[in-house]
């Protein structure tokens, strides 16, 4: 869902002043915007009319940083025998996830992790994954989620962005971090500590590579732990990345106070009462799982954590611990319409999936009503936390056809809870476009869930933030009822699985083999993944190569997701000056229709 979510003169001022004292400071202290000790964070220099009342007095009695932290010391209190996680046949409570998180807060401490350092992880869905997401604040450190499709070369230009002063890495992606620290390497970089997440009994002995293994790690804390909580609701609580960076990653920066809120907004947004039971597809290391890794324990839920997702296991696992929801890209929703009879089983009761990352094709999300899914559909970015819209339902839909209901569901809605407004505004005016369903303009949003900014780069956050708004970079239109629809992409992302391609990077790939004289990157509509790149090449004189050589020779030196799924080989088309009319390639690329 990487596409899940981007006034007044006073308001980008305020705006100005925050840059200022959290990003233009030198080091890794980047993160360290901290009130003093025993100090109230006051809002900053907002106007405070309540001074003007006597009696009245801000104080730890009635004013505490809203932070997650908060979901998991109430769940181990009002939930404390249920069951927390489940992961193969093994389960823990509340209570014992409180205390994990506790131990392994002070394991980080004891080993110099303090306020303001970045805390890294390479990991699927599994329980470490969910643990470190509250263990880390609760040591007072910033947690970076990377993505483990990742390859060595990227996953070492975010650790040394970030100067993560520890990586937290499954073990079946070590290789990937070995491969990364050689990067480091040759750059100087000094690489983070190595802790190995690893399962079953043959835990490794320490290693001058690899020092702590998880568990072992872990046990070397105390429950006593005292937790070091936010001085201002304003700290930052994650940095995370957003797909598709190459020479300028962007780190997004979320605060203790928008996870909060847009924890509790998500919460809504999928219907959750008290204690659900929740299936684990979207990718926790994905704007830290729609920030449903701290929803689930608000509610004093039960996390089923997988592996690695397919529809057996899917089906499997909902009939098996009586799933009451879950989300996925709407790639997860066609890998379940598409599976075989064989996979799928029957669901007793209706299950609430979230989808976002792509529109979601109508008839998809038809076919998921018919298998037994009742189907949300949200919209944001890595910069509005994940979700930041969704279709609210009408009951006046009920009485429509089947189709119509379906393509009025697959609009991204209005905004949630947590956030002030979203809206449809021209990029160059900022006046809003009228909502007649069909004149374009680019998604912007502005409230408490969009992101502080991004880390180590005032110019890109000042540029998303001009005007008082956040600017999406998603085009889109306003229809009567004020439920928006994105139409199209004022960048060339690619969005594949729900995961953001550049196409720059790619072709820059493409350059590099010395055949391909020029190349150009689009997207292609694809059933299965939604989208998937697809490259028009220019031969130099004299070679002669196939599509084939070309896409193993990007899978080479790219993760397999980003690397061109069809190449097509012909002149550029070009303007007078010289550039590549990309939209005349899109549009071809759209006529070819789907590959899978």
């Amino acid at each position: 869902m990487h596409r899940f979510l981007r006034s007044s003169s006073t308001r980008l001022a305020t705006t100005r002043t925050y840059l200022l004292h959290s990003f233009v400071v030198p080091s890794y202290r980047y993160f360290s915007l901290f009130a003093a000790d025993g100090d109230v964070d006051d809002g900053g220099d907002a106007p405070q009319p309540w001074k003007s009342m006597e009696g009245l007095r801000r104080c730890s009695a009635n004013h505490v940083p809203l932070s997650p932290i908060s979901f998991l010391e109430r769940a181990a209190k009002v939930y404390r025998d249920r069951t927390s996680l489940v992961y193969g046949c093994r389960n823990f409570t509340w209570n014992q996830t409180h205390q994990r998180c506790l131990k392994l807060a002070s394991a980080l401490s004891q080993i110099g992790i303090s306020r303001g350092d970045v805390v890294s992880t390479l990991a699927p869905n599994v329980p470490a994954m969910y643990e470190l997401h509250f263990a880390v604040p609760m040591a007072g450190a910033v947690l970076c989620t990377l993505n483990s499709r990742l390859d060595s070369a990227m996953v070492s230009v975010l650790l040394a962005h970030s100067e993560a002063k520890i990586l937290f890495v499954d073990h079946g992606l070590l290789e990937i971090a070995r491969g990364a620290f050689d990067h480091l390497a040759k750059t100087n970089t000094k690489p983070p500590i190595l802790v190995l997440i690893s399962e079953g009994d043959d835990d490794p002995s320490p290693t001058s590579i690899v020092p702590y293994e998880y568990e072992s790690f872990l046990e070397t804390g105390h429950i006593e732990f005292e937790i070091k909580r936010p001085k201002s609701e304003w700290d930052p609580i994650s940095v995370n990345y957003t797909s598709g960076t190459t020479s300028r990653p962007k780190g997004v920066v979320y605060s203790h106070r928008g996870a909060y809120l847009n924890t509790i907004a998500t919460l809504f947004l999928h219907g959750m009462q008290s204690m659900p039971v929740y299936l684990w597809t979207v990718p926790m290391f994905h704007c830290n799982g729609w920030c449903l890794t701290w929803g689930v324990a608000a509610q004093g839920g039960t996390n089923i954590c997988m592996k690695n997702v397919s529809p057996s296991k899917i089906f499997e696992n909902i009939a098996l611990h009586n799933v009451t929801h879950m989300g996925g890209a709407p790639t997860v929703l066609n890998m379940i319409v598409n599976s075989s009879v064989r996979e799928q089983k029957r669901i007793s009761s209706k299950v609430v999936i979230c989808t976002g990352g792509s529109p979601p094709p109508p008839q998809i999300l038809l076919k998921m009503e018919e298998l037994g899914f009742s189907v949300t559909h949200l919209y944001g970015l890595t910069e509005t936390y994940g979700p930041g819209t969704y279709c609210v339902l009408k009951p006046e839909w009920e009485s429509l056809p089947p189709e119509e209901q379906s393509k009025l569901k697959a609009r991204q809605g209005t905004q949630h809870l947590g956030l002030q407004d979203v809206d449809i505004l021209d990029p160059v005016t900022m006046e809003k476009v009228p909502a007649d369903g069909k004149t374009m303009g680019e998604v912007m949003f502005r409230g408490n869930t969009v992101m502080s900014g991004y880390f180590k780069d005032s110019k890109a956050t000042e540029e998303a933030f001009k005007g008082g708004w956040f600017h999406s970079g998603d085009l889109a239109v306003k229809h009567l009822d004020g439920y928006i629809e994105v139409k199209d992409r004022l960048k060339d992302i690619i969005i594949s699985g729900g995961e953001n391609i550049s196409s720059i990077q790619v072709e820059t790939v493409l350059y590099s083999h010395p055949a391909v004289l020029e190349a150009a990157v689009v997207a292609r509509p694809d059933n299965h993944w939604g989208q998937t790149p697809c490259a028009f090449v220019k031969l130099k004189e004299g070679f002669d190569i196939d599509a084939q050589e070309l896409i193993l020779f990007c899978r080479g030196h790219l993760p397999h997701y980003m690397a061109p799924k069809t190449v097509i080989f012909e002149e550029l088309p070009r303007t007078s000056t010289g550039k590549i009319q990309k939209y005349i390639l899109r549009e071809k690329a759209r006529a070819l229709g789907s590959l899978s």
